[in-house]
């Protein structure tokens, strides 16, 4: 059992066929079906369930998996490492956030970072809280930004802030820039809200609704939107509402196209939390990016 046979295996999980996994490798189809063939061979037990529909881990995949995705983040931490001993002001540094975390307030980070480490390589991707946390763990992120703790054993979670959420509305809506007594007072507005259900279901979407459960309320209508821009532009249109953060308006709160409502019992904010590998390598670009993300007490002022 090699690397490259696990670097097969799981590309071909990942891209849920062997043709679309022939192609992220760059490599033939035939070439990848004999690899796993003498993998298979050599475990004495199939990998992967052919069906119509693709291929599924078989019962040998599915304990396989975990061990061949931190092996292969093994091997790219020991890459790192030698890559670090030879420059530490260079190298690869990947970082996954959750988009809402994305903003002004991480652009003020990165800048930072840039001007400590100007021959580093950086690359973003957005991602849930969950999925932030898998690209941690299978070491295709060495920085992850995401919402509440993960208490997973092979990841060391950080709280660096909690986010504070305002509820946004538009312009001209007849509560803008007022004041209410209590959130159950906006029970029959329209809320905007990330869906609760699918692949990439974000940790903070209950939020909203567990703030109108705690106050005795079940009933309220949320409209799934999966994009925050997306929200923004209906609130700004007058289509809804939604707790969002703080720092999420704040440039359309400065062009005065989106606004808040006030809400007397409403004190919500979403922990942020950095995770990265308990036993994985931070090059010096890496430890600087965490130590950057750590300074600042607020998500705002990142």
């Amino acid at each position: 059992m090699d690397s490259d046979g696990l670097k097969t295996f799981v590309a071909i999980h990942r891209a849920d066929g062997f043709s679309r996994a022939a192609e992220a490798l760059h490599r033939s189809q035939p070439a990848i079906s004999r690899r796993i063939a003498q993998l298979e061979a050599e475990i004495g037990a199939p990998l992967f369930d052919r069906t119509t529909g693709g291929t599924a881990l078989s019962q040998a995949g599915r304990v396989l998996l975990p061990h061949a995705e931190r092996v292969l983040a093994a091997l790219k931490d020991a890459e790192r490492a030698l890559a670090d001993a030879k420059d530490a002001g260079a190298g690869p540094v990947s970082l996954a956030v959750v988009g809402t975390l994305a903003g002004t307030a991480l652009t003020r980070a990165l800048k930072r970072f840039a001007a400590a480490f100007p021959r580093a390589a950086l690359t973003l991707r957005t991602a849930t809280s969950d999925e932030v946390s898998e690209l941690v763990r299978r070491g295709e992120a060495d920085v992850g930004l995401r919402y509440f703790h993960d208490e997973a054993a092979d990841l060391s979670a950080e709280r660096l802030a909690d986010e504070t959420l305002a509820v946004a509305c538009a312009a001209d809506h007849k509560l803008a820039r007022k004041r209410v007594r209590s959130l159950v007072q906006l029970r029959h507005e329209q809320w905007l809200g990330f869906p609760l259900t699918g692949a990439r279901t974000e940790a903070a979407a209950v939020h909203v609704r567990a703030q109108f459960l705690v106050r005795g309320v079940a009933d309220i209508d949320v409209m799934p939107v999966d994009s925050l821009t997306a929200q923004k532009r209906l609130i700004e249109a007058g289509f809804g509402i939604a707790l969002l953060p703080e720092s999420a308006i704040a440039e359309e709160r400065r062009a005065k196209t989106l606004s808040t409502i006030t809400v007397g019992d409403l004190k919500a904010r979403n922990p942020v939390f950095a995770v990265v590998r308990r036993a994985g390598h931070l090059n010096a670009a890496s430890r600087k990016l965490v130590e950057i993300l750590r300074g600042r007490k607020s998500v705002q002022h990142l």
